[in-house]
């Protein structure tokens, strides 16, 4: 279903907000994303002590990693 507002759909809305099924290696790379930051995760977890600056780098790579494959998904 598409809604737009008389003739006009925005295909970055439309891009954004539809559901994109990996395709080739894709999920590969996703894979390969997910790794690499879970080892800086770890690293961060083990080197920097338990504090709000830790936890707000910690969600800041979960966020990385999620654009990184959103723009894998959303642009191939």
């Amino acid at each position: 279903m598409v809604l737009k507002i008389g003739d006009y759909v925005n295909p970055i809305i439309e891009n954004s907000y539809s559901y994109h099924p990996p395709k080739g290696d894709q999920t590969a790379r996703y894979e390969a994303i997910r790794y690499k930051a879970k080892e800086l995760a770890h690293m961060i977890d083990e080197l920097c002590p338990n504090s709000r600056e830790k936890s707000v780098a910690q969600t800041n790579l979960e966020q990385t990693v999620m654009w990184a494959n959103k723009s894998i998904a959303c642009n191939e």
